[in-house]
């Protein structure tokens, strides 16, 4: 296994960030019905930075991973910089070469992040 697998496994059994957002100023719901993921996102961003990120849901080892990085990533940041992210710096996250139907595993937290910010 390479070490950008294991650290998709690791963020799939240990996902960051599984957790609600106390204080959440923005909420949103997803689903993925080509795989069955639902993954459910909330920030609570404060002066356009984002203080706190979280979700929680179910799905593939590819979505969960992808949201747990993400919101590693986002962290902090504000919300012009994170507008500016794109599938390309997500799909980079993960590091591995994915089938089309697995984009859209891995894209749904990216999809989701630009939900709560626009």
């Amino acid at each position: 296994m390479s070490i950008y697998a294991d650290l998709i496994l690791d963020h799939y059994q240990y996902p960051r960030n599984n957790t609600l957002v106390k204080g959440a100023t923005s909420k949103v719901d997803l689903d993925n019905p080509l795989c069955g993921d639902k993954i459910h996102m909330e920030i609570r961003e404060k002066d356009g930075v984002i203080e706190e990120i979280g979700f929680t849901g179910e799905g593939c080892a590819i979505s969960i991973a992808s949201a747990s990085m993400l919101t590693e990533h986002v962290k902090g940041k504000t919300i012009k910089e994170l507008l500016e992210i794109s599938t390309g710096d997500v799909l980079g996250l993960l590091n591995i070469e994915l089938t089309p139907n697995r984009m859209k595993c891995a894209l749904l937290s990216w999809e989701g992040l630009r939900k709560l910010l626009i």
